[in-house]
Order: structure tokens, then C-alpha cells, then sequence
């Protein structure tokens, strides 16, 4: 799924949190925003293993939510928020598709690596692959309790997640189009030195 599905994804889960602590609100929102971006910190690294811990952020979760809801201050809020996002987004990469260069095509059996298990889970392709007309609509419907909920600052980048997944699903396949000149373009020790999705076409 998109990086700006996964951000709203965890900033509608933070949105629970004017339940809890209401003046705290702002700050589990953009912990969860953080917590939803940073498996993908790994992006040009070993996807979807390094930083991804479905099991073990979900345990780490278990413990600082309860935590949180009973001393509830901004940073343990947002410390919740960012630990359940992160937990979130790699329980999220197994439902869509799998690690290659053109996840339309359905070649791979790897969404994510769930340390745990010692293995990787195979995607289920729910939504087929980051940018897909489903993929967009989640994120439509994600973003509709952060705009309800907030306004200011909040609702300004929920939009702007929003419009930029818009953008993003409308020029997804054309850009691994591109992306496939520009990899051909490349001297070949830059090239080897890519992740094997980039130059798997070659």
C-alpha cells in the first residue's frame, strides 16, 4: 500500500485517542503518522524485513497501550500511537502485494518478514498493489475521521495525504515505466548495487 495510505491509516487508529485525552489528541496523531512511515525507512535496504515486525511491534503494543491509557501524557500517547502505527503498517504490507518492481504481475511470494515466524508472509493482495484504484479508495475512506475529528493543521495534511494518493494512483504504472529507462541509463556497478526489484526487467 502507499506510504500516504499507511499515514492516515495510523492517524484514524490515533484518532480514538480524544477518548482517552482530548488535549493530547495532536500529539498520538502525529505519533501514529511517524510510527505508520518508519518500517518503510527501509525502502532502499531490505524491504519489508528490516524494520517490518509484525508480531513484535503488535507485543510491544500490548504493553504501552494499557500503559498509556492509564498515565496519560502526550509523550506516552504518542510513544502508544507511534508502536501501534508501526505494528499497523506491517500487518497492512501482508494484505497487499508482493515485493516486485510490477506487483500487477503477481511473480512474488513475499510481502513481508515476519521475524518471529522466521519467514515471510506471502501477500494476500487484497488491495493489489501500492497506487491501485483500491489502494486510493482505502485511503479516501481513512481520511474521512481524521477530517471529521480535526481541523487546523491536522486536516490540512490528511488532505494533502489524500491528494497526493490521488496523484500518486494516476501515474503508478507509468512511473515503473520510467523507472525502468532511468535503471537502464545507469552505469552498471550503480546498478548492482540496487535492490533486486529495481533491476529484475533487465
Amino acid at each position: 500500500m502507499m506510504a500516504t495510505t499507511h499515514a492516515l491509516a495510523g492517524m484514524a487508529l490515533a484518532s480514538v485517542s480524544v477518548l482517552i485525552a482530548p488535549e493530547h489528541a495532536p500529539a498520538a496523531v502525529s505519533g501514529a503518522a511517524v510510527g505508520e512511515l518508519f518500517p518503510d525507512l527501509d525502502l532502499y535496504g531490505d524491504h519489508r524485513r528490516a524494520l517490518h515486525y509484525p508480531i513484535l511491534y503488535s507485543l510491544a503494543a500490548l504493553v504501552v497501550v494499557p500503559l498509556a491509557v492509564l498515565v496519560s501524557t502526550a509523550g506516552l500517547l504518542a510513544l502508544a500511537a507511534f508502536v501501534t502505527a508501526a505494528a499497523l503498517h506491517s500487518v497492512m504490507d501482508a494484505f497487499g502485494g508482493g515485493l516486485e518492481l510490477k506487483p500487477w504481475q503477481e511473480t512474488s511470494d513475499r510481502a513481508v518478514y515476519s521475524h518471529y515466524h522466521g519467514r515471510w508472509i506471502p501477500p494476500r493482495r487484497w488491495v493489489r498493489y501500492d497506487g491501485a484504484p483500491e489502494d486510493v479508495g482505502v485511503a479516501a475512506v481513512l481520511a474521512l475521521p481524521v477530517l471529521a475529528q480535526y481541523d487546523g493543521t491536522i486536516q490540512t495534511v490528511a488532505l494533502a495525504l489524500l491528494g497526493i494518493s490521488v496523484c500518486y494512483g494516476l501515474i503508478r504504472k507509468p512511473l515503473v515505466a520510467v523507472t525502468v529507462l532511468l535503471v537502464d541509463s545507469l552505469p552498471t556497478d550503480f546498478v548492482d548495487r540496487l535492490p533486486a526489484r529495481f533491476t529484475e526487467d533487465r
